[in-house]
C-alpha cells in the first residue's frame, strides 16, 4: 500500500495544484478536508481493477478542476460524491462540515435507494439527475465528470455491464454533454462508448483513420503551409492544424450517407485559429480570413455555413467553408477565435456571468417540468426529454427573417408548432425556399419556410410520425386524446358507411365490428355466432369515410374537365385522387374522395351519371 499512497498523494497534489490560483486560502483548507474525508471513508473499498477506491473520486475532481474548471464547491462535492452512497456518511454529515452548497451537490449526485422505483432504477436516477438542472447546473456536471472517469476505465467490468453503462452514455450522457456545449466531454464518451457496444466496427474505424492520416499527412501538411503563408502575408497571425473526425462521428457520417470508410467525404478538417484582434470583430476577423484565402483557394458553391452570426443551440460558433486544395480534393475549414474553441470546450459554463447558467437552467426547468407533467411513464418521459434536449439541431427560418432552431429530422408541422403556437394544429400545406411542400416535408439548416393554414384542418394521427419536437408531439397527442373514440370497427373488407343496412358482431372483449348486411364475412359469422350479432347505431357525423368510384365513358372532348367540375364545383367535393386512361375512345375513370354517408354518396353517383358520355358510375371500395 505504500506505492498506492503515493500515487494516492501524488494524483491529489494536482487538483490541488490547479485549483490554487482560483480560490482562497480557506476554500483550499476545505478541499484538502474534503479530500481527506473521501480517503478516510473509501480506505476498505477497492475498484473492480483492484486499485484503492480513492482513486476514483480523486479522478472525478480532476476532471471537474482541470478539464471543466468548475468552482470549488463543485471539485469538493466530486471528491465525496459516492461517499454518502457507500459509506455510512450521510448528507447531514456533508452539510455539518462543508455547508448547504456541497451537501446539495453531493446529494443530486447520489442515487437514491429505494426499495422499489417508480419507473426502473436507471430511469429513477436519470429523472432525478434531470431534476436538479432545474436549480443547479453543476450538479449535472459533476456526474458528467463522474462517468467520464467511469467510461475511462470500463474495460475492467464485466461485458454486460460495459454494454449496460456504455448503452446508458450513448443514449443519455454523451447528447447531454453536447446540449450543455461540453464538446470534448461529448465526443470522448461517444466514442468510448461506441467502443465498448461494437469493439470490432471500433478497432477497424481506429486503424483505417491512423493509415488514412498517414497517406494524407504530407499534403496535409502542404495545405496548412499554404494557408499559414497567405494569412501571414495578409498580415494575419493564426494557428492552422488538421484535425481527424473520431471514430463514433465517422461512423454515424457513414451511416447517414451510405458510404463506406474510402468514399466518405470530410473525414478531417482543417482549423484556423485567429487570436483577438483590436478594432476587429470576430466577424470581421473570419471574413477577413475568407477573402484571404478565397482569392488563393477556390471556393466549393454553398460551402460556407456561418455559424457565428447563426450558433448552434448548445453555442458553438465557427465559420465554415470548403475549399479546393491544390492536390484537387475539397478541404472543409472550419474558422473560429480562440474564444470560440474555448467556448467550445467549457459550452455553457464558459461564460461564467450568473445570466449566462441562468438562461440554461431557466430553459432546461421549463420544458422539464412541462414533459414530467405530461408523461406518466419513464420511458416516455426519457424519450420526450431526448427528443427535445439531444438532437443537433437546425436553423431554419420565417419568411420575415426570423430563425426558429428546430432539431435534425424536424418537419413542417413542428415548425408550424413553433412559430404559431396551438394555431399550428390547422397547418395545411407550406412554401419551403418557395416551393410547394407538404406538412410533413423534412426540413434542413437555412430553410425558409411559409405556413398556409385551414380551420378545417386537423392532426391526423400519422402526425406523430412526422414530427419531432416535444411541443409538437405534445399538442398532436392532446388533439387525438380529446376526439370521440371510435365506438366500434367497420369491416376491412366490405368497408361499410353510414346509411348502409350493417349489422355489428361483438368479441370477446366487447369490441363492436360493423360490417354491411351482403358482406360475405358478416353472412359467414352470422351462421357461426348468431349471439354475438348486436343492433349497430352507425348515424353520418363530421367524420369522413373515403370512398373509392370507377366510372366508365365515352371518350370526347372536354369530359374530363366536365366531371372534375361536377365533383368539385357542383358537389363542392375536395379529390384525394383521379387516375384515367383510354383505350378504343372507352374512356376508366377512377377517383378518390370522403363522403360522410351512403345517401350523400348516391347524390353523388346520380350527379355523376348524368354527365353527357358517362355510361356506368360504381363503388369500388
Amino acid at each position: 500500500m505504500e506505492d498506492y499512497d503515493k500515487i494516492i498523494d501524488e494524483r491529489a497534489a494536482k487538483v490541488f495544484d490547479v485549483m490554487a490560483p482560483r480560490v482562497s486560502h480557506e476554500d483550499m483548507q476545505r478541499l484538502r478536508e474534503a479530500f481527506e474525508l473521501a480517503r478516510q471513508a473509501h480506505a476498505p473499498q477497492k475498484r473492480k481493477t483492484g486499485e484503492p477506491y480513492i482513486l476514483h473520486p480523486i479522478a472525478v475532481a480532476t476532471i471537474a478542476a482541470d478539464e471543466l474548471m468548475l468552482d470549488v464547491n463543485s471539485v469538493i462535492a466530486a471528491f465525496l460524491h459516492d461517499v454518502v452512497e457507500d459509506t455510512d456518511y450521510t448528507v447531514d454529515d456533508i452539510r455539518a462540515r462543508f455547508g448547504d452548497d456541497v451537501a446539495f451537490l453531493v446529494k443530486a449526485v447520489t442515487k437514491e435507494k429505494k426499495e422499489k422505483y417508480v419507473m426502473s432504477k436507471q430511469l429513477d436516477n436519470f429523472r432525478q439527475m434531470l431534476n436538479t438542472i432545474q436549480y443547479d447546473i453543476r450538479a449535472i456536471l459533476v456526474k458528467l465528470a463522474d462517468r467520464l472517469h467511469n467510461m475511462r476505465t470500463l474495460s475492467s467490468m464485466r461485458p454486460d455491464k460495459q454494454m449496460k453503462i456504455a448503452g446508458e452514455t450513448d443514449y443519455f450522457y454523451a447528447p447531454l454533454a453536447n446540449r450543455l456545449g461540453l464538446y470534448p466531454v461529448k465526443t470522448e464518451l461517444e466514442n468510448l462508448s461506441f467502443r465498448f457496444r461494437c469493439p470490432h466496427e471500433y478497432e477497424e474505424l481506429v486503424n483505417l483513420i491512423a493509415k488514412d492520416e498517414e497517406e494524407q499527412r504530407d499534403r496535409l501538411a502542404r495545405f496548412c503551409q499554404e494557408v499559414r503563408r497567405v494569412l501571414s502575408a495578409a498580415g494575419i497571425e493564426t494557428r492552422v492544424y488538421v484535425e481527424y473526425r473520431r471514430p463514433y462521428s465517422i461512423w454515424r457520417k457513414m451511416q447517414k450517407h451510405g458510404d463506406d470508410f474510402n468514399h466518405l467525404k470530410h473525414r478531417h478538417f482543417t482549423e484556423i485559429v485567429f487570436a483577438d484582434t483590436p478594432g476587429f470583430s470576430e466577424k470581421d476577423m473570419a471574413l477577413k480570413i475568407y477573402s484571404a484565402l478565397t482569392d488563393r483557394f477556390k471556393e466549393k458553391p454553398g460551402g460556407i455555413v456561418n455559424y457565428i452570426d447563426s450558433p448552434k443551440e448548445n453555442g458553438y460558433r465557427s465559420f465554415h467553408v470548403k475549399l479546393m486544395a491544390d492536390f484537387g480534393r475539397w478541404q472543409e475549414v472550419h474558422i473560429s477565435s480562440e474564444r470560440m474553441i474555448r467556448e467550445s470546450r467549457l459550452g455553457c459554463i464558459a461564460d461564467r456571468c450568473d445570466d449566462n447558467i441562468r438562461r440554461w437552467i431557466d430553459k432546461f426547468r421549463q420544458v422539464l417540468r412541462d414533459i414530467a407533467a405530461n408523461t406518466r411513464d419513464g420511458k416516455g418521459f426519457i424519450e420526450n426529454v431526448v427528443t427535445s434536449f439531444y438532437n443537433d439541431d437546425i436553423m431554419t427560418f420565417t419568411p420575415q427573417g426570423k430563425p426558429l432552431v428546430l432539431p435534425q429530422k424536424a418537419t413542417v408541422i413542428d415548425f408550424a408548432y413553433e412559430s404559431l403556437g396551438a394555431f399550428g394544429r390547422h397547418a395545411k400545406y407550406a412554401r419551403v425556399n418557395n416551393q410547394l411542400a407538404s406538412v410533413k416535408t423534412r426540413l434542413h439548416r437555412g430553410d425558409v419556410v411559409e405556413v398556409f393554414t385551414g380551420m378545417n384542418c386537423n392532426p391526423t394521427p400519422d402526425w406523430l410520425d412526422n414530427s419531432v419536437t416535444y411541443k409538437a408531439r405534445k399538442a398532436i397527442r392532446e388533439y387525438l386524446a380529446s376526439l370521440p373514440g371510435e365506438k366500434f370497427t367497420r369491416c376491412p373488407d366490405c368497408l361499410p358507411i353510414p346509411g348502409e343496412e350493417v349489422i355489428g358482431f361483438t368479441d370477446e372483449a366487447g369490441h363492436v365490428t360493423v360490417h354491411k348486411r351482403d358482406c360475405p364475412t358478416a353472412i359467414r359469422l352470422a351462421s357461426q355466432l348468431g349471439d354475438d350479432i348486436v343492433s349497430v347505431d352507425f348515424t353520418p357525423d363530421a367524420t369522413l369515410y373515403p370512398v373509392e368510384m370507377e366510372i366508365r365513358a365515352v371518350d370526347r372532348y372536354h369530359l374530363f374537365m366536365d366531371l372534375v367540375d361536377c365533383i368539385t364545383n357542383k358537389l363542392n367535393l375536395s379529390l384525394d385522387s383521379i387516375n384515367t386512361s383510354t383505350v378504343d375512345y372507352i374512356a376508366t375513370i377512377t377517383i378518390s374522395f370522403g363522403v360522410h354517408s351512403y345517401k350523400e354518396l348516391r347524390s353523388i353517383v346520380r350527379s355523376i351519371a348524368t354527365i353527357p358520355g358517362v355510361d356506368e358510375v360504381k363503388r369500388k371500395k
